[in-house]
């Protein structure tokens, strides 16, 4: 008898219908026997993925102000407030428009005083010192960098100084384009400082202040600088350090003019191709207490949620900025208490203080709070 051939397309469909009775029998066993349910095991992988997000961005945020200490009372008020402001469906939620942030330069972002204010010195080198204007220097202008002089020697402000500065300022450096009045500022701050070892006054910014710039740009923060100095000696010292457009820094004014303008008032003159924009070397306003509220006011046109600065120039802006605020606001004045690493000032520290205690301001410990000021290769010089 001949022997049946054996058929392989059953074989195959034998052996398919087993693989299909064996993956369901392990897709219910998970499903529905032992062990938790399908549905629980997503949820939970789900989860894990969430906590890695959030462990992720907590060292993230731990990163961004690794320069603070972890007692600094901004350290934990910050990162609760971005927390709180960032997070969509939050009642305390700020929308990206309304983010803004002011801060104050010198003593805030800076050092403000080696032996005094960036500025001043600079105009002192100006008049007294640059050979190619000291001899032009006008008498009026040597007056105030005496009284400048009295001020480095004694760190006693005269009465007065901050207008009569910024008088001299604009006069000594009419008739210079804003190129060349940056070209002027940035070559000065490349002087190495005089209280400090290892560093340039175009360096001497704190570094735990740039990183909450930086933490507040991260967090979709427009950043505004509000200087008592002049407005193109602020652009000059921050340019390369801060990540901030020009039309985002704003100082004290002096006026401009164009070159073949002459004594003719602006309504009466028309830019021509010939002309350049210049100092017209009159001073128009110095930007401090109200008059930071008020430009603020001209020129940002937002109310700010946010305030940093270190003086009693910076309080009306500190009190603008947490009064009658719609959002959640806050205001930073940082205290000069550090004797060691920088050129502190104990009383003017205990007063700043007060001055936050009264006003409802959070007081930042320069000694307490930082880990550095200028970086570890920074020292200061013996008294």
């Amino acid at each position: 008898m001949e022997e049946k051939k054996k058929n392989p397309t059953l074989r195959w469909k034998i052996i398919s219908g087993v693989l299909a009775v064996a993956l369901i029998t392990v897709s219910c066993f998970y499903a529905f026997g032992v062990g938790k349910p399908a549905c629980t095991n997503a949820t939970n992988a789900q989860s894990s993925v969430t906590e890695t997000v959030a462990a992720t961005d907590a060292a993230k945020t731990n990163d961004a102000l690794s320069l603070w200490t972890d007692s600094a009372p901004l350290k934990k008020q910050l990162t609760d407030f971005m927390k709180s402001i960032t997070a969509e469906g939050s009642n305390d939620f700020i929308p990206v428009k309304d983010r803004i942030a002011v801060f104050d330069m010198d003593g805030t972002l800076c050092c403000e005083t080696d032996p005094g204010y960036f500025d001043h010195k600079l105009l002192y080198y100006r008049v007294t010192e640059d050979p190619d204007y000291k001899d032009k220097a006008s008498a009026e202008e040597k007056a105030v960098c005496e009284k400048i002089k009295t001020y480095f020697e004694t760190g006693e402000y005269p009465k007065g100084l901050d207008v009569e500065h910024g008088k001299a300022v604009a006069t000594a450096f009419k008739g210079m384009t804003p190129e060349e009045f940056d070209a002027y500022v940035k070559k000065y701050k490349e002087q190495p400082t005089i209280g400090y070892n290892n560093m340039k006054y175009g360096e001497a910014f704190y570094k735990p202040m740039l990183q909450v710039v930086d933490y507040l740009q991260a967090n979709d923060f427009k950043v505004y600088v509000v200087s008592g100095t002049d407005r193109l000696i602020t652009r000059g010292l921050c340019d390369g350090v801060l990540d901030i457009p020009p039309s985002q820094m704003i100082g004290s004014d002096e006026s401009f003019v164009a070159t073949n303008q002459g004594d003719k008032d602006g309504l009466d003159y028309t830019f021509s191709k010939d002309d350049k924009v210049i100092t017209g070397g009159e001073f128009i306003i110095k930007n401090l207490k109200m008059n930071k509220v008020s430009v603020i006011e001209r020129e940002i046109g937002q109310q700010p949620v946010l305030c940093f600065g270190n003086s009693s120039g910076d309080g009306a802006m500190a009190n603008f900025t947490i009064t009658n605020n719609k959002y959640q606001s806050g205001a930073y004045l940082l205290c000069c208490d550090d004797l060691e690493r920088e050129n502190g000032n104990q009383k003017k520290a205990d007063s700043m203080r007060e001055s936050c205690e009264k006003n409802g301001w959070t007081a930042v410990s320069m000694k307490d709070d930082w880990k550095t000021i200028y970086g570890d290769n920074v020292t200061r010089k013996a008294a």
